[in-house]
């Protein structure tokens, strides 16, 4: 069995995966952002790359932000993003 989920890009990660969103399919036993982010590396090179290093990246489920750690659990959408830096 799988669960769905709507996982929206932005700035840098969207660029290098070429699109701004998917809704994924994904086994059930990915409980986690950390689990689901090895399991979008496999998908393809793009996704591999964008998904290695982690701690450039930052995590909302349903507009929350959260760690690797976090448990997707009933969440309909995951957003992967650069950290905001200023300038």
């Amino acid at each position: 069995m799988s669960h769905q989920l709507s996982i929206v890009y932005f700035a840098w990660v969207k660029e290098r995966l070429g699109r701004e969103q998917d809704v994924i399919e994904y086994p059930k036993n990915v409980t986690t952002v950390g689990e689901l982010l090895k399991h979008l590396q496999s998908r393809d090179a793009a996704s591999n790359e964008v998904f290695a290093d982690r701690t450039k990246l930052r995590f909302a489920l349903d507009q929350d932000f959260v760690g690797l750690d976090a448990v997707i659990g009933s969440a309909t959408e995951l957003a992967i993003f650069p950290p905001v830096t200023g300038g």
